[in-house]
């Protein structure tokens, strides 16, 4: 009757094993099977439609898809949606609202499932091209990104819902006790960003298995990549209208959804402005919904490394180059601010410094190059602006990278800026770029350091620790508790993996609700209480009253 009630007595089910990462590596099958998918995919330049219902929307506003490591690269245009295309998309999720939202889970698990396994048996080349061609990602960037961590979250989700609806109240004598997991009662607006192409699969995909319909709108900068997820959950058996795909402006598009009395929900990853001009919309119209609507959110982050004197320096240089200047900084988790004993902060700069100067950038078709180019020229100039401020900053000094150029890609070379005042700039603006600040702590004073950390920033997304001693982890870990959602001991900021890093951060970096775990997947359901009496009394008065 219910999906929830067919797991009362199951054994918890175990998660599934991750998707194994393939490393690209020199006369490789897979470095092989890449550079074909990339020279044919850069050959053909494709037209993007709106799917609303099933069919394929041309609206006849086109804007081209250019390759941000190469302007002249045109992969293709996209059919841009509107606040009218919005409204229909709203009323198609509706029509399929009641179909979806009775499908068994166990069905409504096999989409996903079987979307995983077209991933790993030959759809990874088309997603990894289109996201290392769209969203200049290198190779290994998007072979952990568009393959094993999509296809983690299509595997592990299930899974987690399976254990959600185990979880059943006691009965007592004569009655049943259960609890329906229900879908949510509208739709769900999913917001994706472009950075990571798993987000933008995660976000429709999640409330879609727990029996939501979505209107989905992706990053105007990540259509290629998404259109391809769209193109896998046809391919998958996914019916119409339960996921609906609207490339195009933000604001109108959110016009036209957020007004609608059957938003139930939305799930958005982006930046910390965007997510409070929704809230404040949905504010601005809750008189109007038919239920309160979920708002779960992952923003901003202003992302921490501190090393500690004992710790082990090559471990901490390694941890920065690649938590700071993987995918170029563009990761909600990258490091971006460093804290250094000022007992060893100069050797470690010199090494670390060392080390980004041997760094290669250009486009991801080349292997050798470890960073590409930032996602569009509106973000290039961003973090350009950061840069040349820091470089006029009296309280700060770039010793290392600091150039950039646009001539023919958004390129800008790995920096890192040391800077005298702890609150400066770069240390505490999000900068989402390839640019790592560090600053000096007195280690004769620990605890103040730790506070430093704590309150520079209003974000508490990620943060990492290096230190030897295992009371010194454990003063840390204390005194760093509420500064970020995945903390790491020993190891960089970035990487979470999905059901083992249940990812999400707190404070001005959202509302915690930790993608790749069941705190996620509860938050759409609306679960309802169902007590059956087996012998009812027929005699209204008690006992006391005799």
């Amino acid at each position: 009757m219910y999906d929830s009630l067919i797991y009362g007595q199951e054994p918890v089910p175990a998660l599934p094993a991750n998707e194994p990462v393939r490393s690209y590596a020199p006369g490789s099958p897979e470095r092989a099977a890449i550079d074909a998918e990339l020279r044919s995919m850069a050959a053909d330049p494709i037209e993007i439609p709106l799917v609303i219902g099933g069919e394929e929307i041309r609206t006849g506003r086109l804007k081209e898809i250019r390759a941000p490591h190469d302007h002249s690269l045109v992969l293709g245009r996209y059919h841009e949606a509107g606040e009218a295309e919005a409204v229909m998309a709203a009323e198609a999720a509706a029509v399929a609202y009641r179909g979806w939202s009775e499908t068994p889970f166990q069905e409504r698990a096999a989409v996903f499932r079987k979307a995983a396994d077209l991933i790993s048996s030959g759809w990874w080349k088309t997603l990894n091209a289109a996201t290392m061609l769209g969203q200049s990602k290198n190779a290994y960037q998007a072979e952990i990104d568009a393959t094993c961590e999509t296809a983690d979250f299509f595997r592990i989700n299930p899974a987690l819902a399976e254990r959600l609806y185990a979880e059943q109240p006691r009965s007592g004598a004569g009655e049943r006790n259960l609890t329906d997991y229900r879908p949510l009662d509208g739709f769900v607006y999913a917001v994706t960003p472009f950075n990571f192409t798993a987000i933008a699969a995660n976000l429709p995909s999640a409330p879609a298995l727990m029996g939501n319909v979505v209107v989905w709108k992706p990053a105007s900068t990540s259509v290629l990549s998404n259109w391809h997820l769209m193109r896998l959950y046809k391919a998958a058996g996914l019916p119409d209208g339960v996921i609906n795909f609207l490339p195009g402006s933000a604001k109108s598009i959110s016009a036209g959804v957020l007004s609608r009395p059957d938003l139930a929900g939305l799930h958005f990853t982006g930046s910390t402005a965007v997510f409070n001009s929704l809230w404040k919309s949905v504010a601005d119209n809750l008189s109007t919904y038919r239920s309160y609507p979920r708002l779960i959110g992952e923003t901003g982050g202003k992302d921490f490394v501190f090393v500690h004197p004992d710790a082990d320096m090559d471990a901490a240089i390694a941890a920065c180059v690649r938590g700071a200047f993987e995918y170029q900084g563009q990761k909600c988790s990258a490091a971006s601010r460093l804290y250094l004993p000022r007992s060893s902060a100069a050797r470690f700069l010199e090494r670390l410094s060392e080390e980004i100067s041997s760094i290669s950038v250009g486009a991801p078709s080349d292997h050798g190059n470890f960073v590409n180019a930032v996602i569009d020229e509106a973000a290039f100039d961003t973090i350009v602006g950061y840069i040349e401020r820091a470089r006029a900053n009296p309280s700060c000094r770039i010793v290392a990278g600091g150039g950039y150029d646009k001539s023919k890609g958004f390129f800008i070379s790995p920096t890192l800026i040391v800077s005298d005042d702890p609150r400066s700039e770069p240390m505490a603006s999000e900068i989402f770029g390839p640019v790592l600040t560090a600053y000096a702590y007195d280690d004769s004073d620990m605890p103040a350091a730790y506070a430093l950390v704590d309150e520079t920033t209003p974000y508490a997304l990620t943060g990492a620790i290096f230190a030897s001693d295992r009371s010194t982890i454990i003063e840390a870990t204390g005194a760093l508790r509420h500064a970020a959602g995945n903390f790491y001991i020993n190891d960089k900021p970035t990487g979470a993996v999905v059901g083992r890093q249940p990812f999400g951060g707190a404070r001005g970096s959202g509302t915690n609700d930790k993608a790749g775990s069941f705190l996620n997947l509860v938050r759409w359901t609306s679960s309802r209480t169902i007590k059956e009496t087996f012998a009812p009394p027929t005699d209204w008065r008690y006992p006391f009253m005799g």
